[in-house]
């Protein structure tokens, strides 16, 4: 806790942003600090904000936000007067291609040193590059999780809004980087200055690290037969090793004929069809988001060889594997 309102000692948090972060995410994170401060009349919160060199960051948006800090002042105040309680990196877009020896080497020295460590939107990929998310819970935006899960398989990631594991904080970015600062805000001011937080962020409720990143199938494909969202449930469960038709019809105590009925009916599309187009919608993420090699994509979302891949793929898309990683390499050099 940090204490009564009148007399509580500050919390101070450095924001290290990266080139192509998240404004959504970092929004929806210091604001919520800046209110409690409001509410309480004093200065509950400090925050300051860190690039790698101090220079200016640009974020996704195009948005340049003036760093206060660079890494190596940052590195000094881990031994002074100035140590921070929390180091929040704070990313978004082309997470993957950041190889900042020395920004996972001060996330590694203020881990080690005791200060909380947290990523914001696609942060947890810093955090897991730095070797802090080995065995640890994680959370990350669903758009990154199957890249995040095959490049760090030995971080336990979720597709939770947020995830506390010990002194680890990760958001899935977005609002859900709100819910994560407001469940900091109670642990530290209860419940009574929570609430007007949320009350002049004109939200209605705290949701819980575990709520839904995602609308539920239902909704998301406008899907209201039961069964279907069902099927869809278990083959979304099973991309690297598909399942077949009888076996999905069997899961969900129908025939095969009425399965494909109902996909034709309330998707427009045959089971196979659609299942197809769920892999190659994995493997779209995994092409943008990793470096693995085409025949370990191919492998990793269910399909016998890099070549009935390639065909697929570019059936799908009108382009291949090596044209789709290729245009995203490009994007990410201009930005």
């Amino acid at each position: 806790m940090v204490g009564a309102a009148g007399d509580g000692p500050k919390r101070t948090i450095v924001f290290l942003l990266v080139p192509n972060f998240s404004m959504l995410a970092f929004a929806n994170a210091i604001e919520p600090l800046r209110i409690a401060n409001r509410i309480v009349g004093r200065e509950i919160y400090r925050w300051r904000i860190a690039s790698a060199d101090g220079a200016t960051v640009t974020a996704s948006n195009g948005v340049l936000c003036t760093a206060a800090v660079g890494l190596d002042e940052e590195r000094r105040s881990l031994i002074d007067g100035r140590r921070p309680s929390m180091i929040l990196a704070c990313s978004g877009v082309f997470v993957e291609d950041v190889q900042d020896k020395a920004l996972f080497s001060y996330l590694r020295e203020a881990h080690q040193r005791g200060v909380a460590v947290g990523g914001l939107c696609t942060g947890a990929w810093l955090l897991a590059k730095a070797g802090l998310l080995s065995g640890r819970r994680c959370a990350i935006h669903w758009e990154n999780i199957a890249g995040f899960a095959e490049a760090f398989p030995m971080a336990e990631v979720y597709a939770d809004l947020f995830e506390i594991d010990h002194n680890i904080y990760t958001s899935a970015g977005g609002t859900a980087s709100l819910d994560m600062m407001l469940s900091l805000i109670r642990e530290d001011l209860g419940d009574g200055i929570v609430n007007r937080v949320c009350e002049q962020a004109i939200t209605d409720r705290v949701r819980g690290p575990h709520d839904r990143q995602r609308l539920p199938l239902r909704a998301r494909l406008g899907v209201q037969h039961a069964k279907v969202v069902r099927a869809i449930e278990i083959m979304e469960a099973n991309l690297a090793d598909p399942l077949s038709l009888a076996e999905i019809a069997d899961h969900v105590e129908l025939s095969r004929r009425q399965v494909e009925r109902l996909f034709e009916r309330e998707l427009g599309l045959s089971p196979a069809r659609y299942y197809l187009e769920m892999r190659l919608d994995r493997a779209r993420h995994l092409l943008r988001q990793s470096q693995l090699p085409i025949v370990e994509i191919a492998i990793a979302c269910g399909f016998v060889s890099a070549s009935h891949f390639a065909k697929c793929y570019r059936e799908l898309h009108d382009r291949s594997p090596q044209q789709e990683r290729a245009g995203r390499q490009k994007i990410a050099s201009v930005a």
